[in-house]
C-alpha cells in the first residue's frame, strides 16, 4: 500500500519551516537597493523646500550601473571615469529626468554615512546641471563637504 505524502511541513532536520530572518517592518529586512532608493528620496526631499516648483516635473530614477555609452575607453586624467549620475532635459513627451547610479556610489563609499553624503552630492550636482546652476546655488552646504 502506498501512502501519499502531503506537503512537507518541516525540513528534514526537524527545525521547522524556514522563513525570513527579520520581520518585514524592521529596517534590516530592506534590501540594499531599497535602502539606496531611500537615500535618493531623502536627498530629493532635502531640496524640495527651495526647489520644489522646479523639480515638480522631474523624474528621479536609480539604475545599478551606467550604460556602456556613458563609459569612456578607460580612466581619464582629471575626470571621474565612471559617472555617478546623469541629468536629461525634457524632450518631446519625455520629461526631464535625473538618474543616480547605485553600484559606483556604493563602491566609493566606505560606510552608510559616506554613502548618504555621496548620494546627496550626486543629486545636487545633477539638479544643478539640469537647472543650469552651480551646485553651491542649489545647496549652500555643498561646498562645505568638499
Amino acid at each position: 500500500m502506498t501512502h501519499k505524502r502531503g506537503p512537507r511541513r518541516r525540513d528534514r532536520h526537524g527545525r521547522g519551516l524556514r522563513g525570513p530572518i527579520a520581520p518585514s517592518h524592521v529596517p534590516i529586512a530592506r534590501s540594499r537597493s531599497e535602502r539606496f532608493d531611500d537615500l535618493v528620496l531623502d536627498a530629493v526631499d532635502r531640496l524640495k523646500p527651495q526647489w520644489g516648483r522646479q523639480l515638480a516635473a522631474v523624474e528621479f530614477a536609480v539604475e545599478d550601473v551606467p550604460p556602456l555609452s556613458e563609459l569612456g575607453d578607460g580612466p581619464s586624467l582629471g575626470a571621474e571615469p565612471i559617472p555617478f549620475g546623469r541629468a536629461d532635459t525634457a524632450s518631446g513627451q519625455h520629461p526631464a529626468s535625473i538618474v543616480v547610479y547605485r553600484r559606483p556610489l556604493e563602491a566609493r563609499a566606505r560606510d552608510r554615512d559616506t554613502l548618504g553624503a555621496l548620494v546627496h552630492d550626486t543629486v545636487v550636482e545633477q539638479v544643478a546641471t539640469l537647472l543650469g546652476l552651480s551646485p553651491e546655488t542649489v545647496d549652500p552646504g555643498y561646498d562645505d563637504r568638499r
